[in-house]
Order: structure tokens, then sequence, then C-alpha cells
């Protein structure tokens, strides 16, 4: 809990939902006849509608990305660091929104919210969603909301992905592309991780083929084991034997000792896959790493990155950082050779940090500056 609200935070903040009636059709050939979207906003949107950021979450992110919901909180929004007066992305100049993507289960229409067709809730039966679709929705919410242009769309890992939708969807409303630790399609290695999460919440027996609501449980073994799967890969080597090492929780190696021996790192993602299974949706676990696994920038253009990078009109900020494995810096040269080869105006810089893939999400000096240099010169 904050003993005070700290002078550079968005302050207390309280999440808006919208009703959308107008049918939406999927990617998958399917329609959301009705859905709402769970968002917040932080700073003003001039008279001119010409200052607004649009923020795109990652895997496990959701609408809270800065501020306190009630002096109670124990930590503010997921990007806090990032996002107040004086950061980079800075609410004196930007009026930011943030929001629960669809097939999430933070408020926004998703497995756990009510089918209207059966009165029950969608379950199983929730359609696959694909980037595309949260762009789509997105740009409903923007034109809700008097925004015809984004001064910028920021997004970290998927939520990378999102950015790089939105420029070729919707070129003419969006000025600057913000590329954080992101990729234009997983590696065959990234699939397989999350294949190895699927299955391990699909082979829990409260899983009940997804119908798990109905049966008045949850899969949360399978789902604890999902995420210490995905933990381990956001991680470096480095961050996690900084952090740990071979120290022990409890036990012995002393000879003659039978007490088992349990180290900190096994504790630490116990505790991690403990957290997640009590707080995310399994079925929105698996349709959001299924878009993950999807997506594909130039699947649509020939496989020819170049020839989709021409249809945008953004300017991009591309990052990435040094220890992240998961969506390595060389995934980040991929996008910007292939903006280089469509003329694109590109800025890139790559972060020489310890902490892996989560680095994104975490205070570091170089990355504070880089960012917010590149936004200080966003026209608004």
């Amino acid at each position: 809990m904050p003993n005070q609200i700290p002078a550079d935070s968005v302050g207390l903040v309280t999440p808006q939902t919208h009703r959308f009636t107008a049918p939406l059709l999927l990617a998958c050939g399917r329609t959301l006849d009705e859905y709402e979207l769970v968002y917040e906003t932080y700073g003003q949107l001039n008279a001119a509608k010409s200052n607004a950021v649009l923020i795109c979450h990652a895997l496990s992110g959701h609408h809270h990305a800065a501020g306190y919901h009630s002096m109670d909180d124990k930590r503010p929004g997921w990007w806090d660091a990032y996002i107040g007066p004086g950061k980079p992305i800075d609410t004196n100049r930007f009026f930011v929104v943030a929001l629960n993507n669809l097939g999430g289960c933070h408020g926004s229409t998703g497995p756990r919210s009510i089918n209207p067709a059966t009165g029950k809730a969608w379950g199983a039966d929730f359609p696959m969603i694909r980037v595309r679709d949260w762009v789509a929705s997105q740009a409903r919410l923007a034109d809700v909301l008097g925004i015809d242009v984004w001064a910028a769309v920021i997004g970290g890992s998927l939520g990378g992905m999102q950015v790089m939708r939105w420029a070729l969807d919707f070129p003419q409303r969006i000025r600057h592309a913000v590329v954080i630790a992101s990729a234009m399609k997983l590696s065959a290695q990234n699939i397989a991780f999350n294949e190895a999460a699927r299955k391990a919440i699909v082979s829990d027996p409260n899983f009940f083929d997804g119908d798990y609501l109905a049966h008045n449980t949850i899969p949360k073994n399978g789902l604890a084991v999902a995420r210490m799967i995905g933990h381990i890969t956001y991680l470096s080597d480095y961050a996690m034997g900084e952090k740990f090492g071979r120290d022990l929780r409890s036990g012995s190696f002393e000879l003659g000792s039978d007490e088992p021996v349990e180290f900190q790192i096994e504790s630490y993602l116990r505790y991690q896959g403990d957290s997640f299974a009590n707080t995310f949706d399994a079925n929105s676990y698996i349709r959001i790493t299924k878009a993950l696994d999807y997506f594909d920038l130039a699947r649509e253009y020939n496989d020819d990155p170049v020839l989709a990078f021409k249809q945008t009109q953004a300017k991009f900020l591309v990052i990435s950082f040094s220890t992240d494995w998961r969506f390595a810096p060389e995934r980040s040269h991929e996008i910007v050779n292939a903006l280089v080869g469509a003329n694109r105006a590109v800025t890139y810089a790559e972060i020489e940090s310890k902490h892996g893939h989560d680095a994104f999400l975490l205070p570091d000096e170089r990355y504070q500056q880089v960012f917010g240099r590149y936004l200080a010169g966003v026209k608004i």
C-alpha cells in the first residue's frame, strides 16, 4: 500500500467499460454479436485529439498499466515505471489509453463472460482470437473515444505484434509505432514452449475439455505449470543465478540427512505458478498463446516482410534487450532490416540488460532515456 501517491504517478484511476453492439467478424470466421472492452485512460485528450497513445499489452497483461485503483493497492499498474508525469510516456503531454484485449480474463469479453445465446459462460466455446481481431476491436474503441489518429501505438512482446498489425491494417491512423522486444513471427522454439504450456493445462484432470467452470473447478495445477514454463523463458540465466543461485530453501546436503532438498528457485517458481493460477483463466491462456503462435506479419505478402512494411506510413522505434532469448535481438534486427528495405523511417536501440525478456517491463536508465527521448520528439 503506498503511504502516499508518488508525484510522478498518474494517481488513482478507475477502469471504464464500453459495450459494443455492432457485430465483430473474427479472423476465424465466427462473429461476436456484442462484446465489452475494459480500459483505463491517463492524462487529458487535447482539443485537436492529436495526443492519444495506445498501450497494447502482452500475454498476461491487462488494462491496469499505471497508477493505483485504491490506496490499499500493494503495487501500481504493470507499466507504471514508464507511464506518468515526466516519464517516457509522459501524461503531461499524452492522453494514454490501455485496455484489456478480447479473450482475456480481466473484464473484457472472454471465456469467463456470459454468452448471450446460452446465458452461461462461454468457456471452451469462446472463439479463437487473432492479433488482427484485437486491433480491429481497438480501432472501434478509438472511434468511441473520438480518436482518428494515434500519436503512437506502443507495445512490448505480444503487444509489439499488435503495434505492427496496427501499422499494416490502419496505416493512416497511426503516426508512430513503438515495437519493444517483439518479432514478426514466433520461432519454432517459441511455439514449442507455448504448446508445452498448453499441454500442461489440457492434461489437468480438472480441465474438462475447457468446460471446467460448468464443473465448478479450475485446472489449477496445469495453469501453474504453464506459468512456470513461461516464467523460465522470460528470465535470463544471469537473472536467475543472481537472484537465487543454488541457494536452499530447506533441506541439507549433509551426509546422513534425509530431509528433502528444496532450492529457492523451485519455491519461487511454484509461488509464481500458484499465484497465476488463482488469477488467470485457462481458456484465455490457450487462446492468447495461440494468437501468438498464429501471428505472421508477412504471411499475406508472399512471406516478404519488406512488401508488408511498404503498406505502412508510421515512423518506427524498435527496441530489443541483449539477454532476451525469448524474443532475441536478432528478431528485432529482422524488423529493422525489413523497414529499411521498405524505405520506412526507423530508429533502433539494443539495450544492455541482465534481465532477459522481462527487461521491457523493468526500470532501466538507458531504456528510459531512449524511449523518453524518442517520444519527446513526437509532435502533438
